[in-house]
């Protein structure tokens, strides 16, 4: 699946975009959880600063 999202991104008018993972952690039980979205690269900065 990873190949398939790389391909995407490198595409013509795709340069704009990247993957993001996030990796947070649950209040109530202390695990890891990851979370993974494709956005502008305008918005990075904004999403790795949400809580």
């Amino acid at each position: 699946m990873a190949k398939k999202v790389v391909a995407t991104l490198k595409r013509a008018g795709g340069a704009a975009y990247t993957r993001v993972i996030k990796m947070e952690r649950s209040p109530k039980t202390g695990a890891y959880t990851f979370k993974d979205a494709i956005l502008e690269a305008d918005n990075v900065k904004d999403f790795l600063a949400k809580k």
